[in-house]
């Protein structure tokens, strides 16, 4: 950061509140700008439907820089699904299927549901309606992706989503030669496709598949994809994941979606989450940027549906 970041981070106020969700009690962790928030975001970190918090740097330091930008930001606290062992799901499939606990479309649900209320009078955040955006990183890139469908569906205007590194697919699209290289080089790997499947059916509670391209908007009809808000998609570089950001923003694109897709260089998976990492601040910087600077944003165009 620079010295006025730094000191905008600085007076940043933070706020614990608790929404009467549509799950019962939710908690978010709302994030003001030491002066009038030029915009705003929705944010849900990430952890693979089961892990993660709002203190996490992908929570919290994502929000605090956000914030430091002058962009008023919700982190919100979505519900988790029972942990698993993706490798052993991977080996047992049926170890990932369970009945038991929060599963989809809850957490989707919990972020659409703080996205409407950031809007709301009753948040009282200082931000015009048609300047908030909603965004997550990794497994929470999913639940804003599956939450700007309903959003569109339900007419709630969105100026634009964020993901990072977003689980898009059910299903782990194919890599390219250049990013199976890469990932080969990651230490233990990166995301194989059968852990991927492990971790997402895990979330939906059966082996099924979606049967609502609100759980996975990745690998839906193009009309299903019509009429969403301009899209940033930000992928890191040695990340199994990739291949499903690159998937959404082509098949984004191919429905009419404006998109801007950036491959940071030289990260790993969740690079986010790792402060100390060139690639985190450019990463947020590069948010930041698409939040405030009405240049880069196109428009949401009208659905043909």
């Amino acid at each position: 950061m620079t010295t006025t970041e730094t000191a905008a981070a600085a007076q940043v106020v933070v706020a614990d509140r608790v929404l009467d969700g549509p799950h019962g009690d939710l908690r978010v962790r709302v994030y003001q700008p030491s002066t009038t928030p030029v915009a705003g975001i929705v944010w849900a970190h990430g952890g693979g439907f089961m892990h993660g918090d709002l203190d996490m740097h992908e929570g919290d330091g994502v929000a605090r820089h956000l914030a430091a930008a002058g962009v008023a930001v919700v982190s919100v606290d979505y519900r988790l699904v029972p942990p698993i062992d993706r490798a052993a799901a991977a080996a047992d499939p049926a170890t990932a299927v369970g009945s038991d606990g929060v599963r989809f479309p809850v957490p989707s649900e919990e972020v659409a549901f703080a996205f409407g209320w950031a809007r709301s009078e009753a948040a009282g955040l200082g931000v015009a309606d048609d300047r908030w955006s909603i965004g997550g990183a990794s497994a929470g890139g999913n639940l804003a992706a599956g939450a700007s469908l309903r959003l569109r569906d339900a007419g709630t205007p969105v100026r634009s989503v964020v993901l990072a590194y977003p689980v898009a697919h059910h299903a782990l699209p194919p890599h390219s030669d250049e990013l199976a290289a890469k990932v080969a080089a990651v230490p233990g790997g990166s995301f194989p496709p059968a852990e991927v499947l492990a971790m997402n059916d895990n979330y939906l509670g059966h082996a099924d598949g979606p049967s609502s391209p609100y759980a996975f908007p990745g690998g839906s009809d193009t009309d299903d994809l019509r009429g969403l808000p301009p899209t940033f998609v930000l992928t890191s570089d040695h990340d199994g994941l990739r291949s499903s950001g690159e998937a959404y923003a082509s098949e984004l694109a191919a429905a009419g979606v404006d998109v801007l897709l950036v491959r940071e260089d030289g990260t790993t998976h969740g690079h986010l989450n790792q402060p100390a990492h060139p690639g985190c601040a450019r990463s947020l910087a590069r948010i930041a940027t698409w939040l405030t600077t009405d240049a880069l944003v196109g428009t949401t165009h009208e659905p043909a549906r």
